[in-house]
């Protein structure tokens, strides 16, 4: 991982988000296709999100000008908890189920974007170049350990 950046390390998880999300309601029912696609979602978003708390919001809480732009980010990923929350606490037949993955698929999409068209842009002026790249091995690391592991709830 010579020269790949956090921001680009972030994007390559934020498609697999957008992917898995539009995916997701695009089933019906109480199906294993469902059940398979919420939680590799779930993971994904799980390891995602705990990733980039520790090595993308963290550092730039740290700094004067990162604390307010991190506030937000972090009050979004925090929603998206209580979302999936909501969905493993659903029947996956009910039609409220359906309703809520839209919700979340929707705050997914909103959250990348704001993130990708603005929040990138200021943390880039924030973070040196050599930290950008040292943030992106650390972030992917711990990525990947999450990944690996089963979730059973994001509360934990």
């Amino acid at each position: 991982m010579t020269n790949t950046t956090i921001f680009e390390a972030l994007r390559q998880s934020h498609d697999k988000q957008r992917m898995l999300s539009e995916q997701l309601i695009q089933t019906s029912g109480d199906t294993e296709e469902r059940h398979e696609l919420f939680n590799e979602l779930k993971n994904e978003l799980f390891a995602h999100s705990v990733a980039e708390d520790r090595y993308l919001y963290i550092p730039l809480m740290m700094t004067d000008s990162g604390l307010n732009i991190t506030r937000h980010a972090l009050a979004e990923h925090h929603e998206m908890d209580e979302l999936l929350e909501q969905l493993s606490e659903t029947e996956f037949s009910h039609p409220s189920w359906l309703v809520i993955a839209k919700k979340l698929s929707e705050k997914v999409h909103h959250h990348l974007k704001e993130e990708e068209h603005g929040f990138f842009q200021q943390a880039g002026k924030i973070l040196a170049e050599q930290q950008k790249t040292q943030l992106a091995e650390q972030y992917l690391k711990e990525y990947n350990k999450y990944l690996s592991k089963e979730k059973d709830s994001l509360t934990s």
